[in-house]
C-alpha cells in the first residue's frame, strides 16, 4: 500500500459515497487509476466493505437508571435539579439503601455519559451508579 492508496482510503473514510472523479481529483490521479486501486484494495481485503450508519429511531433510545445516594435530606432539591437535565424523564424517591432512582433516555452512549456528568454536578450528590437497560418486557 503506497501513499496514494492511503489517500484514497482516507477519502473513502470521509465519504464513501463520493464519486471516483472527486477522489481522483483530491489525490491527483486519473479516474481509471483510482478505480483500479479501489478494486485492488477490495479484492485484497484492504477494503472489507461499506456501511450505512443510521440514526437510532426515537423508540429505540438507550435507557438507563441512575442510583443516587446523598446521605442527607436533599431528595427534593436533587430531584428538582435532576429533572432539569435533558434526558432525565423520572425521578423517584425510594426506600432502602438508595435515596433516589433517576430514569433517563438518550440517543447514544455518549449522550448518556453527558447526562451522567450533569448528574454528578448536582449539589449534595454522593455516589451515583449507572444501570443501562439491556432488555425490556411488557405485559
Amino acid at each position: 500500500m503506497d501513499k496514494f492508496d492511503k489517500e484514497i482510503l482516507n477519502q473513502l473514510q470521509i465519504n464513501a459515497r463520493q464519486s471516483v472523479s472527486a477522489i481522483a481529483e483530491s489525490v491527483n490521479l486519473s479516474r481509471s487509476a483510482v478505480s483500479e486501486r479501489i478494486k485492488r484494495m477490495e479484492d485484497s481485503g484492504e477494503i472489507l466493505g461499506y456501511q450505512v450508519i443510521c440514526k437510532t429511531p426515537e423508540n429505540k433510545q438507550l435507557k438507563a437508571y441512575f442510583e443516587v445516594r446523598h446521605g442527607g435530606y436533599h431528595c427534593e432539591s436533587i430531584a428538582k435539579n435532576a429533572l432539569l437535565v435533558e434526558g432525565i424523564k423520572l425521578c423517584h424517591g425510594i426506600s432502602g439503601d438508595l435515596d433516589l432512582l433517576l430514569y433517563a433516555e438518550a440517543e447514544s452512549m455518549a449522550a448518556l455519559h453527558v447526562i451522567r456528568g450533569e448528574i454528578d454536578k448536582i449539589p449534595h450528590i454522593g455516589k451515583v451508579t449507572t444501570h443501562i437497560v439491556m432488555g425490556e418486557w411488557e405485559s
